[in-house]
């Protein structure tokens, strides 16, 4: 074969390979567009499946959120008409036959019942700090059991909203459906406080308020009308800026009158002296502030045992006219800690005689200035006290079956002022 045919059958072969290339490569460009439409088809199914299905599961979400909604409407509805409003707190009966009972509704002493037979023939009418939250979410459930015990329908309950928290204590928030978060309560700087694992609140966290909301409103809801802010001063914003109680307090009387119900809220607010601050209050409370001989400063603004200058720190006497003036009320009784040395302390260490005149003479003494004085039927005791006891030898009270046998003398007291 010529070397020129040769040239010209390579040259065809050649052309011939480039366009079967060509076609094989448009074929497989072919097959991968398509089999690209196919999986974007594909994919766009998946997408609108996806889609429709994300409409379904908010849409079901949208119909529970308004069936809950619905069924929490009933709820406040049947609240509202089965909800019977207790009389409106009288506060001049509080003040002059108001009685100490320190967690009573909490169960103190774990006497709850013992406790609840002494209150329904007492004249007791004002049941000071029944219900405690010291360290402890209140058991709501417990209290009510306790409360029905008493068979008297004209007694008012009063609250402690502590200024101690545990961080490591649980209660559920039926509105967010989960459990606060105590530790996101506490004041920054007052980790263990008042012992491990504990803290003092803030008003600034939102948390707390919160906490605060649900608990007020359930007291509400059982009846309790009176509540009482411990050492706020150690839990509203230092210098008072902003002052969170203005806020907290309009929620609470908001809610009661929702309820169709009257309220009273007090706090312990020591040395403060603002008349706006202390006018948001029905009233302040505080102790007295006894030696051992029942004696205590009738005209001192701050009590010397702790005030020797100026810078020191002010315990202060609500009685006096820096307090008491700007006040609407004032509420006073015999301190306790559960120390030796508080006013419980020096109190139950006095023989029944002494006992009995000093009861009288601070009754008098505060009642006559226009003040409250509220007898004890159930305070807290240093257990090593060494002084008479009730309920157990941790806690103090009258009843003539236990050592302090104070109960007739309260009695008596409190039958001389319903004679006036």
């Amino acid at each position: 074969m010529k070397q020129e045919e040769i040239i010209k059958y390579v040259f065809l072969a050649t052309i011939l390979a480039a366009i079967i290339g060509t076609v094989a490569s448009v074929l497989v460009w072919g097959n991968i567009r398509k089999e690209e439409r196919e999986s974007s088809a594909s994919m766009g199914r998946s997408e609108m499946r996806l889609e429709e299905a994300r409409k379904t599961i908010e849409a079901r979400r949208e119909i529970e959120r308004e069936r809950k909604k619905a069924m929490a409407e009933l709820a406040e509805k049947e609240k509202r008409v089965l909800f019977v409003a207790p009389p409106k707190p009288d506060m001049e009966k509080m003040k002059h036959l108001g009685c100490v009972a320190d967690g009573f509704l909490s169960d103190y002493g774990k006497r709850g019942e013992t406790m609840a037979k002494y209150i329904t023939k007492s004249k007791c009418y004002y049941l000071h700090r029944a219900l405690e939250t010291w360290l402890e979410a209140p058991d709501f459930d417990r209290a009510k059991d306790i409360k029905e015990e008493v068979k008297r329908d004209d007694i008012v309950y009063g609250m402690f909203l502590a200024e101690a928290l545990d961080k490591n204590e649980e209660y559920f928030f039926p509105e967010e459906n989960r459990y606060f978060d105590f530790g996101d309560m506490c004041r920054p700087g007052t980790n263990n406080d008042w012992g491990e694992h504990t803290c003092k609140p803030s008003f600034g966290s939102e948390e707390y308020r919160k906490y605060l909301r649900e608990i007020t409103r359930e007291a509400m809801d059982m009846g309790i009308q009176s509540f009482m802010f411990g050492q706020i001063h150690l839990q509203e914003s230092r210098n008072l800026d902003p002052a969170w109680a203005r806020i907290i307090v309009t929620d609470m009387r908001v809610y009661a009158e929702w309820l169709g119900m009257d309220i009273v809220v007090g706090a312990q607010t020591n040395d403060i002296d603002d008349e706006s601050y202390l006018g948001l209050f029905d009233y302040i409370e505080g102790g007295v502030g006894i030696n051992s001989e029942g004696e205590f400063p009738k005209r001192s603004d701050c009590h010397p045992r702790w005030w020797q200058k100026e810078g020191d720190w002010c315990w202060a006497l609500l009685w006096n006219d820096r307090f008491a003036k700007k006040a609407q009320n004032v509420l006073i009784h015999l301190d306790w800690s559960g120390k030796i040395g508080d006013d419980m302390s020096h109190f139950t260490r006095m023989d029944d005689g002494e006992r009995a005149s000093t009861l009288r003479e601070l009754y008098r003494f505060f009642t006559d200035q226009g003040n409250g004085f509220l007898l004890p039927v159930l305070a807290r005791l240093a257990v090593d006290n060494n002084g008479c006891t009730g309920v157990t030898k941790h806690f103090y009270s009258p009843q003539q079956r236990y050592g302090c046998k104070d109960e007739q003398v309260i009695d008596d007291i409190f039958s001389d002022w319903l004679k006036k």
